[in-house]
């Protein structure tokens, strides 16, 4: 009985993995870019259009968990989005990417060889992005999104994990906001040098989605001023809206459309698998 089940498990693998390969060999672009609609999902589709890559974009469903089935997790083990492929790295070999912060820069360092959003590699320029992104990856997302699930989604409101959170979430804004009034006083509206760079894409869907984690843009004037300009790019109004439009901001000034729409996405965020 254990071994009909093991192979039965086989073949559905096998089966899965080889429907994974099919959709790539039949995908229309090199770039294929597995997603969602959340603030690190619509990095990468933003960071394509500014750089005006062709792409396909594969919608990865949490509600079904499409995140954790076989083929999927073959293309990222780690069982979430983003995660990109690239089937024209290493002549042809193909390559299969997790986790945004990678991604951006495999993305700028593979296809920006004009540095037309960075900077050559080594420079004090290029090490500031680098900073700056990590800031993002290791600091406003983690502390951004726990102040989501405790002030959205954890079905028990907890006090303490909501203040601790959002405290924090706003100190990392206070960080930002400083950062950007003395890149003002240079002439520059963004986190580096006088362009715009992985360092802003990064962090820009953390900042739209701020009223999400209870967090008040209005605080932060010259981070609320950033992102109005990062709002009227071409690049941003069209990445921002992959795979699906972009609804944040509405839903986090509507109590009703937030209360429908928090309750629906803990169903699968507190799931156990």
């Amino acid at each position: 009985m254990a071994s009909t089940l093991a192979n039965r498990t086989k073949l559905i693998t096998r089966h899965l993995t080889t429907a994974a390969k099919s959709i790539m060999s039949d995908a229309k672009h090199p770039i294929t870019l597995y997603t969602a609609q959340t603030p690190n999902g619509v990095k990468v589709s933003i960071l394509l259009e500014e750089l005006g890559l062709p792409y396909n974009v594969r919608t990865i469903s949490f509600d079904k968990t499409e995140q954790k089935e076989p083929w999927f997790l073959e293309i990222n083990p780690n069982g979430r989005i983003p995660a990109l492929t690239d089937s024209s790295f290493d002549n042809g070999k193909g390559i299969n990417l997790m986790e945004s912060g990678c991604i951006l820069q495999y993305l700028v360092e593979t296809y920006d060889k004009d540095h037309k959003i960075s900077y050559p590699h080594g420079t004090a320029e290029y090490w500031d992005v680098q900073q700056w992104v990590y800031f993002q990856n290791a600091g406003v997302g983690p502390m951004q999104g726990q102040a989501n699930h405790f002030y959205r989604y954890a079905p028990e409101k907890i006090p303490y994990g909501i203040n601790r959170y959002q405290t924090e979430t706003a100190r990392l804004y206070g960080v930002l906001n400083t950062r950007l009034e003395q890149q003002a006083k240079k002439g520059s509206g963004f986190l580096v040098g006088d362009k715009l760079t992985i360092a802003d894409i990064t962090t820009y869907g953390w900042v739209r989605s701020a009223g999400w984690a209870g967090i008040d843009i209005e605080n932060f004037p010259a981070l609320k001023k950033w992102e109005e300009l990062l709002d009227e790019r071409e690049g941003f109004k069209k990445g921002r809206d992959v795979p699906t439009p972009s609804r944040i901001k509405e839903m986090a000034k509507d109590e009703e459309a937030a209360k429908r729409e928090a309750a629906k996405a803990s169903a699968w965020i507190m799931k156990k698998d």
